[in-house]
């Protein structure tokens, strides 16, 4: 029977963890914990105000992600982790002396997750996290004493300025030191002014740094063997622990999100172009290998896989659109607010109109209402917050991007059946609309946090906001009717013309 190299690899290891408590990272962590013998997992965790990193860990260890392992293994699993106190945006990681000292006795393999994913962040910001982050990464692990591998997190769209991609380092025209001593060396209002010149050819700030760390990690390969990972935009679960699970609120899962409530009713994006989405099981299977494989073969130039679905098994909106609607009502909200329904446009121009009719004036008058009766308005800011992202989305949204994952398959054609089966990184078995029937379910469970046995009080009240949806259609479009006669001194059969011009008119927004 053929061995289980990577399962068998992890045994009595030790791992640190950066970026543990986030999407991927729990994800990891749960992954780990089930499917592996690990010795002892150590956690870097910010404190938080009101919460030292003792209450953060018993907190994080109720998500419901962790609800398979406690069924196969029992609470008892749970004392593999440790929390340490630290943050990758202080000197020294924020690590206390001894904390420091437990880690370069004990830790084996480092994944570093950590990193500010705020499009919006500026270069002081994220040269702070993703860049020198890694940096202070990189000097724990020169350190370490039984080091066997060090797995970074990068970024497919690190490379976002070419629309093919292939699974290697490009050279970045500014150096790591000299952004940090810009950045050390000048005020806020002229880095930001600057910032654009700095970038150059990059996106944002966040594929600047990301780049600019995947350099670091490289330069490194002589000290210890390293291995990095580019997901593309990360979805929820595939397979594990539990169909559909997610915490992320970006992507697909937050056009479900709002457009199962019923306040989300229009999207700037083309049906047609290949969106390039990953499940996060497949990213945590690949960081799993990935470090493994930099272990077992220390290879003499840092390892690079992407982890995407472009050019493998490319998603776009038109194999889901036809099923959209089904969706948002198979798995309804008691929390809706009105009758969900979601429409794709293809240009930012074309949403901004739309968004008129659906979005700003419901929200106009369902934030006064409910001011009227004591609550607090919210969808007015909700819109606002989106239309001010999305001139910043806008290349994400309408561009196509194709990574080459031909290394990536590669390596996963070189796992025997066992680790195959346990630490699959193949999605050519994926079939998308299937996926997002689990995601829609795995929204309403995990961040609306709605239980499935309220799934028939919901359905009922979904059939009532049709009905209120229909009368609402009807008055508005009588209002135009009935208006449009008034304006003119005509009768509404004088009119009757103004009626399919605006039925018209309405469907095409």
């Amino acid at each position: 029977m053929a061995e289980a190299d990577v399962k068998n690899f992890y045994t009595g290891k030790s791992i640190f963890i950066t970026g543990g408590t986030g999407f991927v990272g729990i994800a990891l962590v749960e992954k780990l914990l089930r499917c592996t013998d690990v010795n002892k997992v150590y956690l870097l965790i910010r404190p938080k105000k009101g919460k030292d990193v003792e209450a953060r860990l018993e907190e994080y260890i109720k998500n419901p992600i962790f609800s398979v392992l406690r069924e196969e293994k029992g609470s008892d699993v749970f004392n593999k982790l440790s929390g340490v106190s630290g943050d990758v945006g202080e000197a020294n990681l924020g690590l206390s002396d001894s904390d420091r000292q437990t880690l370069i006795d004990n830790v084996n393999i480092v994944f570093h997750s950590a990193a500010t994913l705020d499009f919006e962040a500026d270069l002081r910001t994220t040269v702070q996290i993703n860049l020198q982050g890694t940096r202070r990464i990189i000097e724990l692990c020169k350190n370490i004493k039984n080091l066997k591998a060090l797995l970074h997190v990068s970024s497919a769209y690190v490379n976002s300025h070419m629309l093919k991609a292939d699974e290697q380092i490009y050279p970045v025209p500014e150096s790591a030191d000299k952004v940090i001593e810009l950045v050390e060396s000048t005020s806020d209002s002229e880095l930001n002014e600057k910032t654009p010149k700095i970038l150059g050819k990059y996106i944002n700030t966040y594929t600047f740094t990301k780049a600019l760390a995947e350099q670091e990690l490289a330069a490194t390969i002589s000290l210890f063997p390293s291995c990095i990972v580019r997901p593309s935009m990360i979805v929820g679960a595939w397979k594990e622990p539990i169909p559909g699970w997610t915490i992320s609120k970006n992507g697909p899962q937050g056009f479900l999100m709002g457009a199962s409530k019923g306040v989300v009713r229009r999207l700037p994006v083309d049906p047609s172009l290949v969106c390039d989405y990953i499940p996060v099981d497949i990213v945590v299977n690949s960081m799993i290998v990935g470090a493994w494989k930099a272990a077992s073969s220390r290879p003499s130039e840092t390892l690079i896989y992407h982890i995407t679905s472009s050019t493998y098994k490319p998603f776009r909106w038109n194999l889901v659109t036809s099923s959209m609607h089904e969706l948002l009502h198979k798995y309804p909200l008691k929390g809706a607010v009105w009758y969900p329904t979601l429409k794709l446009l293809p240009s930012l121009l074309w949403f901004k109109i739309s968004a008129i009719l659906f979005h700003w004036l419901p929200a106009i008058i369902l934030d006064f209402v409910t001011m009227i009766c004591g609550g607090r308005p919210m969808l007015k800011k909700l819109h606002t917050n989106i239309n001010k992202s999305l001139d910043r989305l806008e290349p994400f949204i309408f561009t196509e991007w194709f990574f080459s994952n031909k290394k990536t398959m590669e390596l996963y054609h070189s796992l025997s059946q066992p680790d195959k089966d346990s630490f699959t990184l193949d999605i050519a078995p994926l079939i998308w609309s299937e996926f997002f029937d689990n995601l829609a379910k795995g929204v309403r469970q995990f961040l609306h946090n709605e239980k499935p046995s309220s799934i028939e009080y919901a359905k009922k009240k979904d059939k009532m906001l049709l009905v209120l949806n229909l009368i609402v259609q009807f008055l508005f479009i009588f209002s135009i009717w009935f208006i449009s006669s008034v304006i003119t001194g005509k009768s509404l059969w004088d009119c009757f013309i103004v009626l399919p011009i605006t039925i018209t008119l309405y469907s095409l927004l």
